[in-house]
């Protein structure tokens, strides 16, 4: 779940509601940190270790460990976990026995003080509270005193079983919202997908005879259009900057070519970037060691890119928009695996003389113009349904956080 920073002058015992008592979240229950494991003792065999991974992301490989430790690091179905490093959340574990990796309390609740459904909720809200008290820069790390210090307000038993059942009724109703939202960004993305496969491989002409184009990825094109080897449209460019001054560029699989001053990123920047190669605008620059997953595309401005990406310049058979848009389709990148070399599918390299042995389809120069031209109307409309579906999702989600924050700090009413 997650929920927006609120305010917590509601902890002020004069504003409670009548009945409310203030807590610390150290009394809402005992505990209970994870096992230290250590890659040594994973395994193939044995019970799945539960590690934060696998609670974020339910399709996440488990190790396993077939050796014996304390039953108390033992997680069962229906128990309350909460991330404490990393990745901060609540959960309620629903899969098979396992152990518990360490940075992850399993929570025996205080029944005496908590019902348990009423937990869940009020810990779904403290965690995310508690954010801007964990440490560290990129990897957020909660001590145990702004944890376990935390206030709280408590209803009494009979009211908390009764914002819980709101709750699980009021935020089931938004979550359906949430998810017919995702859902139609789904489609909305199949759709682009598909809208650009389809000009970029077929043309705008229904009408146009068609003839197979000998090369599986491509398919059928219209009969009047090229297939070349990329040895002959493109040349490798190995020009270095002398000073690092130039526009800093940036390729990914999602957005193509752009400044890396719009992009928000973490990664480690070197001091100097001379002897960055030096790119033009139409060029095309593709990221050796990411190439497997898109990481490619047509750069729109001059700038200098890293030392370990390689740079095209099309020799007169491409138009700079059509030839985004089709580097940029998933069947390419596909394709670009199929030349890549490595062992694993994370290690693959495209290099230059794998890449020149790939062929494309090759429209004529008026025509290529005319599917870019069309292309980015369409997408642009799709794009922008897309933003309007996201904010609206963002605002349901505001719903969904504030309702929680009200019925637990007691600011809404529910009898």
């Amino acid at each position: 779940m997650n929920f927006i920073k609120t305010a917590t002058n509601y902890h002020d015992l004069s504003s409670m509601p009548l009945g409310w008592k203030k807590s610390y979240v150290k009394y809402l229950g005992n505990y209970i940190n994870g096992y230290p494991f250590k890659p040594d003792n994973w395994s193939f065999q044995g019970k799945p270790i539960l590690r934060i991974q696998n609670l974020s992301n339910p399709n996440a490989d488990f190790n396993r460990y077939e050796g014996e430790i304390s039953e108390a690091y033992l997680v069962h179905k229906g128990d309350i976990l909460i991330s404490w490093s990393a990745s901060l959340g609540v959960y309620k574990w629903l899969g098979e026995d396992a152990w518990l990796n360490q940075h992850i309390f399993k929570v025996e609740i205080n029944t005496k003080l908590v019902f348990e459904e009423y937990f869940v909720w009020l810990a779904s809200w403290f965690i995310k509270e508690l954010e801007h008290k964990a440490h560290g820069s990129t990897m957020q790390h909660l001590t145990w005193n702004a944890f376990g210090n935390f206030p709280v307000l408590l209803p009494p038993m009979p009211e908390q079983k009764a914002i819980a059942h709101y709750l699980d009724k009021e935020t089931a109703k938004i979550d359906q919202l949430i998810e017919a939202k995702k859902r139609l960004l789904e489609l909305l993305d199949e759709k682009r997908r598909a809208l650009i496969t389809h000009a970029v491989t077929r043309g705008l002409n229904p009408d146009v005879p068609m003839r197979d184009s000998g090369v599986e990825w491509i398919g059928e094109i219209p009969k009047h259009w090229k297939v070349e080897f990329a040895k002959w449209l493109f040349k490798e460019i190995d020009d270095r900057s002398t000073t690092g001054q130039e526009e800093l560029l940036t390729v990914s699989h999602i957005t193509g070519i752009t400044p890396r001053s719009e992009k928000d990123v973490n990664m480690f920047k070197a001091e100097s970037m001379e002897g960055y190669k030096v790119c033009q605008s139409g060029d095309l620059i593709i990221n050796t060691l990411w190439a497997w997953m898109g990481a490619m595309g047509v750069s729109f401005q001059p700038g200098i890119v890293s030392p370990s990406y390689h740079v095209y310049r099309p020799q007169g058979e491409y138009h700079p928009v059509y030839l985004d848009y089709l580097v940029r389709i998933p069947i390419f990148a596909e394709e670009a695996i199929r030349y890549s070399k490595g062992v694993w599918i994370s290690r693959l390299r495209l290099y230059p003389e794998e890449f020149f042995q790939i062929l494309l389809p090759v429209p004529p120069l008026e025509e290529q113009y005319k599917i870019g031209k069309y292309l980015m109307e369409k997408t642009k409309k799709l794009d922008n349904l897309s933003i309007a579906t996201k904010k609206t999702m963002d605002l349901l989600q505001e719903r969904r956080t504030s309702l929680i924050t009200a019925a637990v700090t007691g600011q809404l009413k529910i009898s």
